[in-house]
């Protein structure tokens, strides 16, 4: 199964993946992950890669793509994976198109009021990166819980200090939103064409949409 995410900056893309990739035998490939993987190990791309991120500004397609590139070619994503931020832009979806066949693409709907005020509540482990939430959003038919750790401030998975990254901000969260639209919004008009795209609305919390999300990926997916 090779399987894109796709959603707003905010919508789940990562709490999802997290979870269903271990359900499907198959890995997570977070973007956000990748970086930081080249820029603790110190290679090439990733110190090319710190420099942009440093400044607050997109790494550009074409470090972005080396590293996917190699990522892909790993053992452990030969079986399948889920995509979490990458493709962002049509030059890196055709460098996509390229390397691999894509069997779906998930797009999350969520409004943009919603994802702010999820990103304002993300906290983050300093060393395993696990995604944690303490906003507790109730409208309307939409429910989204806080998802808490058992010790206030201390990751369940690696004892590791949650932390809530600086960029979390009103200004820069919106200013991701409109990137988002802007850059990436087209994507999905690309896949929509090809008949890839199935749309999931966020109507709750991680214990209601994942088996929502692999009933979806199940049906559409021929094995």
């Amino acid at each position: 199964m090779r399987i894109i995410f796709f959603g707003r900056p905010g919508s789940g893309k990562g709490t999802y993946a997290s979870r269903i990739a271990p359900k499907l035998g198959i890995v997570h490939i977070a973007t956000g992950d990748m970086y930081r993987t080249h820029v603790a190990e110190g290679s090439p791309l990733g110190k090319l890669a710190n420099e942009y991120m440093k400044q607050g500004q997109l790494v550009p397609d074409d470090v972005t793509i080396k590293m996917f590139k190699e990522r892909i070619e790993k053992d452990d994503a030969k079986k399948g994976f889920i995509l979490d931020g990458f493709p962002r832009t049509m030059e890196q979806a055709k460098a996509l198109e390229e390397m691999t066949d894509i069997d779906i693409v998930i797009n999350f709907e969520l409004d943009e009021d919603i994802i702010i005020e999820k990103a304002l509540a993300r906290r983050i482990c300093e060393n395993c990166g696990n995604i944690y939430n303490i906003a507790d959003i109730n409208r309307g038919s939409l429910r989204l819980p806080p998802l808490l750790p058992k010790q206030e401030g201390i990751c369940d998975k690696c004892g590791g200090h949650l932390y809530q990254r600086r960029d979390d901000n009103y200004e820069t969260i919106k200013d991701r939103q409109d990137t988002y639209v802007r850059q990436s919004q087209p994507l999905l008009e690309y896949y929509g064409d090809k008949g890839m795209v199935q749309n999931i609305e966020v109507v709750g919390g991680p214990d209601i949409m994942v088996p929502i999300i692999i009933d979806v990926v199940e049906k559409n997916i021929k094995h």
